[in-house]
């Protein structure tokens, strides 16, 4: 028996030694290829980024001046989405989670979110444009654009939340309704504040993915060019994303715009970093308070 057990033992190290060589070849080759594409971005945008490049609006039919009513436009309806999308999907997860009677109804419900996780984002803003822009004549704005990416990443964060708040120790809700406190109570005060740091790990990607996307935003928000800072949410702006798509497909001068393109590609990435940065920090500002 003896004799058997080590060579099985030794063929069993080998599979494991075998996969864990894998897994950390695939982390390899994806945060090669990953740093591969940042250092050629970087090396091809970075010769353009200055001060006034940042701060200064396009002249000379965009070949020249800055990229600043784009950056300005991008932060708008990134911070439009998150304040749509967030509060939205939180509730209803909230509901799915808390309220919701478990049944074939609410496994509908939980399979069309996933199944809208997946919906190309083309036809989220063809949605916004039919519903948003001309149905409830909103026009090309600010508030279609934020309201298109809010529904966007709408399903991202339900599923998170969802995950967030079913990680959250059921003991703790039973704790706090036997001392004679609310449900709605225990939620708000036990178990979304237990729950938010998970829900903002899982957040960040649809945050980052409102702020990167081109086609909902050229239906229903992006402007080729304009000379004005929008001055409301029904105004129309420029985005980062956008503009690349028209520096690099529809410029003047596509070749000589080509410095510019990736200058504009390297402040989009900045951009997303940075508003991913500023989740994370909140993220573990809640985490230091998580009770358990």
């Amino acid at each position: 028996m003896k004799m058997l057990k080590y060579p099985s033992m030794r063929w069993r190290y080998f599979k494991q030694s075998v996969f864990f060589a894998l897994v950390r070849a695939s982390a390899l080759i994806i945060t090669l290829a990953l740093g591969g594409i940042l250092l050629y971005i970087l090396a091809n945008g970075i010769s353009v980024i200055s001060w006034d490049f940042i701060t200064q609006r396009p002249t000379d039919a965009m070949t020249k001046g800055g990229i600043m009513p784009a950056i300005l436009g991008t932060i708008y309806l990134t911070i439009g989405a998150i304040a749509i999308g967030l509060p939205l999907g939180i509730a209803s997860a909230v509901y799915l989670t808390e309220y919701a009677r478990q049944g074939r109804v609410i496994r509908l419900i939980k399979v069309g979110i996933n199944c809208l996780a997946g919906v190309p984002s083309v036809v989220f803003g063809l949605f916004g444009m039919g519903f948003f822009v001309i149905f409830l004549k909103f026009g090309s704005s600010i508030l279609s654009g934020s309201l298109t990416l809010g529904f966007l990443i709408l399903p991202t964060i339900i599923g998170a939340s969802e995950e967030a708040l079913k990680a959250v120790p059921q003991t703790f809700r039973e704790a706090s309704l036997s001392l004679g406190v609310s449900k709605w109570q225990t939620i708000y005060q036990i178990v979304l504040p237990n729950a938010l740091p998970g829900i903002l790990t899982g957040s960040i990607l649809g945050i980052g993915r409102a702020a990167g996307e081109t086609a909902p935003i050229m239906f229903t928000a992006a402007a080729y060019f304009t000379a004005k800072l929008p001055g409301s949410v029904f105004d129309e702006v420029m985005a980062l994303p956008y503009h690349i798509y028209v520096l690099a497909t529809a410029g003047t001068n596509i070749e000589a715009t080509r410095p510019i393109q990736f200058g504009t590609v390297l402040v989009l990435v900045a951009v997303v970093l940075g508003i991913d940065l500023i989740a994370i920090l909140i993220r573990a500002s809640m985490r230091k308070n998580k009770r358990w």
